[in-house]
């Protein structure tokens, strides 16, 4: 990465500011032939930006960060200039015509990891920073991006690297003046740090569901009221709400906060016995949903002779809705009252019309969001490539506990098991996964 790119770090359309990004070798010369002398480092000066023709272009507040003491340790420099489309077009076309390049989506980032301003965790954590919607997930974020990961790796690194001397010492000095036990003093550095891993690897789903959502499955017969009851929740029309069975077919997903938590809250086929092939594969579709979901909302409608296929399985966490309450209750109820008490699900009566039984759904939900959610820290692994990396570097730790007495073995072990420590940070990575990593980023970051 020894070219210079640049790239609008602001959102594309009409705004008070935006700003441009600059990053590489050549930005001094860049920011010399549009502004005229470079500002003072780190203090914004006002300057008229010109083209190569020497024709205006806007007038700007330009900064100038030299490397190393920049974002991504490279002479960087920003022009904030007005947010008008022609101006920024403008701003990148003579840029362009410098000989600078377009930046590619997180290619900011990356040569702030490539010039170890950042590790690979960190650059994870700037990434869900820029996505996070609710406090929670800007919490977490932050708490990443700020090196939460990265010193608990640096930690149960130390642990390996501990026991590793242990066992080597043991292995390639057995005649020296060795302590007879000094392997067996790995074990209890090893069993230490299993058990943290294990817990880290534990609480990486919570940091899962703050990420992408909570899921929330609404589940019963046709014409239940779960159409409804989204549309009520999400207050608008997500839904088509009819009153022909079977209207809805596919799963209908709404992203919806709950006491500063991202919960998606789907909609589903009506379960019942159906000969229509694709009213069939909706209810297909909505018990694969509801099977993988974090909870299920069971919605009766009380007022109804039969209630159709109940649900395949509830679980104490979940809610049971006897909806319709306006209407003169049926035998529906009585029947969904012993299903949900027989699997501990607790039971609320509501009109998904009325706006105070809605207010007592919604406490719900968040009360069971919170309680899934909420905790006394932080998870410290946050993605799927955490938990998978830190679930090798376990089961090396666990192998290396089960040699006794062949510690060459073991020491094999705790030098893979650190080598997938290692690549949670990016010491160590194919070029494939950073590829990965940072192709999710927006342009300018």
């Amino acid at each position: 990465m020894t070219d210079t790119i640049f790239a609008p770090a602001t959102a594309a359309g009409r705004a008070a500011v935006a700003v441009v990004r600059l990053s590489g070798s050549d930005s001094a010369g860049a920011v010399r032939a549009l502004a005229g002398a470079l500002p003072q480092p780190r203090v914004a000066a006002l300057r008229a930006l010109k083209g190569a023709d020497g024709a205006p272009i806007d007038k700007a507040l330009v900064l100038w960060f030299p490397g190393p003491a920049s974002y991504t340790g490279e002479d960087c420099a920003e022009l904030h200039v007005h947010g008008g489309s022609a101006v920024v077009s403008a701003v990148l076309e003579a840029l362009a015509a410098q000989g600078l390049r377009l930046a590619e989506p997180g290619e900011f980032t990356r040569r702030a990891f490539e010039n170890g301003k950042l590790d690979l965790a960190q650059a994870e954590g700037v990434a869900d920073l820029i996505e996070a919607e609710t406090e929670a997930q800007r919490r977490q974020a932050l708490d990443q991006l700020e090196g939460a990961l990265g010193q608990a790796q640096h930690r149960w690194r130390e642990a390996l690297v501990e026991a590793l001397a242990m066992f080597e010492a043991a292995v390639d000095f057995p005649d020296e003046e060795v302590p007879a036990d000094v392997a067996a003093r790995a074990r209890p550095v090893l069993e230490a740090l299993l058990g943290e891993l294990e817990s880290a690897i534990a609480h990486v789903k919570r940091a899962e569901q703050v990420r992408e959502g909570f899921r929330i499955a609404l589940i019963g017969a046709p014409n239940a009221g779960k159409s409804t009851l989204l549309n009520a929740l999400a207050r608008r029309e997500a839904a088509i709400v009819t009153a022909t069975p079977g209207t809805t077919r596919d799963i209908i997903e709404v992203p919806l906060q709950f006491a500063g938590y991202k919960a998606v809250v789907a909609d589903t086929a009506g379960l019942r016995e159906t000969a229509d092939e694709i009213e069939a594969e909706g209810v297909r579709r909505a018990k694969a949903w509801a099977a993988g979901a974090d909870m299920r909302v069971w919605v009766v409608d009380g007022s109804a002779e039969e209630g159709g296929l109940p649900p395949e399985a509830l679980h104490p966490h979940d809610l049971c809705l006897i909806n319709k309450t306006d209407l003169a209750p049926g035998p529906n109820t009585g029947r969904a009252l012993v299903e949900a008490r027989a699997s501990g699900v607790e039971v609320l009566r509501l009109s998904a019309r009325a706006a105070a039984d809605l207010a007592a759904v919604e406490a719900a939900l968040a009360r069971r969001v919170v309680d899934a959610l909420a905790g006394g820290e932080l998870p410290t692994a946050t993605r799927l490539r955490h938990r998978e990396l830190l679930a090798e570097a376990a089961g090396r730790v666990r192998s290396a506990l089960g040699f006794e007495d062949r510690l060459e073995l073991a020491a094999e072990d705790v030098r893979l098991a650190a080598r997938a420590l290692d690549r949670i940070t990016g010491r160590i990575d194919p070029e494939d996964v950073l590829d990965r990593v940072f192709s999710s980023f927006c342009i300018g970051k």
